[in-house]
């Protein structure tokens, strides 16, 4: 057993060997390492995001590897904020592991309360899916990305980002997508990050084509405006958007993803070095915070200028606007979120960031996912994604991809891995999650549930009930998260992992907790108003079953 005080170097278990009493137990197990693998500083536990951890400590990390490697079918291990709490008795039908993670009561969920909570060791910022095991690498997000840059070369640009000019920001753990993702929609771009090393590991996987710290050098790189040719330029995002602005050059798509929901540690202001700003942090973390939110305004304030100039620009929904706007930029919000202005009608048919991990480690294994998905016909664009992902996406830990699949879709898909893991034609089990991004699983009235037409998008009822919900229909992991760090008091959301073992009781959680996340999604869009989530309802059967029986009737 590992000295519980000290770091280690953690790989997810590949092959067929079980640790634990059984595949579901050892699937949890594997994920949890899978996320420190591929994270951006392991030896503090941080997946991605700054500070978005895996557990609080290395002490709660070797108790929660015990745990599982010792939990029954019928107990639940209890995870709070990264620290397990207790094995309780359940049942075979019961999850195995429940945790909440960042939950602050409204009246204290201020960044500065959390803070010091997470100084005393009472609590931890799990991200979206650092926390509860889920994040699977760039790929992650790539998708999301690329779909967002598709939607708005459909709308703006007569049908697709055909060697159009992306100005963005941020190589950081979701950040990195966004080369590959620009790559992938036919752009060309420069991608502005502060920390060298994060370029120079985004070029040794093939996203930049090259390099620099000089402006003028990327500008002139950018301009012949091949396709799939991104610059990633060594910088600080505020300078670099306003000297853009200053020289009058106007991008065809402005966005950020830097990890400016943290002010402390996600963002580093304009007048410090990369050296300095560590330091300042740790030392200094009010003055670095407020620092960085007037470096975050300047951004903003260059971002509308070249909003004026005819950029299309966007926020990628990291809290870039809110950050500005407490800085003093009271028309931040002039800037369209990326959600309402483009996803939310995928979100209507509970189309979203799905994931499957091949939990051998095979990628033969994630070929014949790939077939299968594609075999399956839901829509056109599945497989053309398949298809980019196949040729363009490297391997991060675990084989594993990402696909937005609507409502129905992930249920039948799921259903029929798990029939091929249990004929033997699969090296092992796989697990499904997704983001938490999705339409059921979020609320942040700033990023995903912005702008509901019936003005509900603050309320949180629903991620808390969707984590009920997937709780009822036996899903293997469900998680409850709320904000922290940066995002504190702006966010809720719920998060969910059901693995394919090849058994009966497998397919029945697949199928039960699958169609009850994404229709309770579909479901929430509706209660909203929106017409095309009305409408799948309808299609789907969803809703209370008296009204169901009703309608069936009079279309009869």
């Amino acid at each position: 057993m590992a000295d519980p005080g000290k770091p280690v170097i953690v790989t997810a278990q590949r092959g067929g060997e079980l640790r634990c009493r059984g595949w579901r137990q050892e699937a949890i197990l594997r994920m949890l390492e899978n996320v420190l693998e591929i994270g951006e500083r392991p030896e503090d536990l941080v997946v991605y995001a700054a500070r978005g951890k895996a557990a609080r400590d290395w002490e709660s990390y070797v108790r929660i590897v015990e745990s599982l490697r010792h939990l029954g079918e019928d107990e639940t291990l209890v995870v709070q904020s990264g620290k397990p709490v207790a094995v309780f008795p359940s049942s075979p039908d019961a999850p195995l592991v429940v945790m909440a993670c960042g939950n602050v009561v409204g009246h204290y969920a201020t960044a500065e309360y959390f803070d010091e909570l997470c100084d005393r060791g009472l609590i931890m910022w799990g991200g979206l899916t650092a926390g509860d095991w889920q994040y699977i690498g760039f790929q992650g997000v790539l998708q999301g990305v690329y779909e967002l840059l598709q939607a708005v070369g459909k709308e703006h640009f007569g049908g697709s980002l055909d060697r159009r000019f992306v100005l963005t920001a941020g190589l950081g753990g979701m950040g990195s997508a966004q080369p590959l993702a620009i790559a992938m929609a036919g752009g060309c771009g420069i991608v502005v990050e502060i920390d060298p090393e994060k370029c120079s590991r985004a070029l040794e996987r093939g996203h930049l084509a090259s390099v620099t710290d000089d402006l003028d050098k990327a500008l002139a790189l950018v301009g012949p405006r091949e396709a799939g040719s991104v610059i990633g330029l060594v910088g600080n995002a505020a300078s670099i958007y306003s000297e853009i602005a200053e020289k009058r050059v106007v991008p065809d798509v402005v966005t950020d993803l830097t990890a400016a929901h943290d002010a402390v540690f996600g963002y580093c202001p304009v007048d410090y070095s990369l050296e300095q700003w560590r330091e300042c942090r740790h030392l200094d973390p009010t003055g670095v915070a407020d620092r960085a939110r007037r470096s975050m305004a300047i951004q903003v304030q260059a971002m509308q200028r070249l909003k004026a100039g005819g950029a299309i620009v966007f926020e990628d929904g990291n809290n870039l606007r809110v950050q500005a706007e407490a800085a003093g930029v009271h028309d931040a919000f002039t800037i369209d979120g990326f959600a309402e202005r483009y996803l939310r009608p995928l979100f209507c048919r509970g189309i979203g960031p799905f994931r499957w991990v091949a939990l051998s480690g095979e990628r033969a294994d994630l070929a014949e996912l790939d077939r299968l998905v594609v075999e399956m016909s839901f829509r056109p664009e599945v497989g053309s994604w398949i298809s980019l992902a196949r040729s363009h996406v490297t391997p991060q830990g675990l084989p594993a991809r990402s696909c937005w699949l609507g409502h129905g879709e992930r249920s039948r898909f799921a259903y029929a891995v798990n029939a091929l893991v249990h004929e033997g034609r699969l090296a092992g089990p796989v697990a499904f999650t997704r983001d938490h991004f999705d339409s059921g699983g979020m609320t942040h009235p700033h990023i995903g549930t912005e702008g509901m037409a019936d003005g509900s998008g603050a309320i949180s009822d629903w991620p808390i009930l969707d984590a009920l919900l997937l709780a009822a229909s036996g899903a293997d992991l469900v998680a409850v998260h709320a904000g922290g760090a940066g995002y504190a008091g702006y966010m809720q959301s719920a998060g969910v992992t059901i693995v394919a073992d090849g058994t009966e009781g497998a397919g029945v959680r697949l199928r039960r907790g699958l169609d009850a996340d994404s229709g309770l999604g579909v479901l929430r869009y509706a209660d909203a108003g929106y017409t095309a989530a009305l409408s799948t309802a309808r299609s789907a059967g969803l809703g209370l079953r008296h009204e169901r029986e009703e309608r069936q009737w009079h279309e009869s």
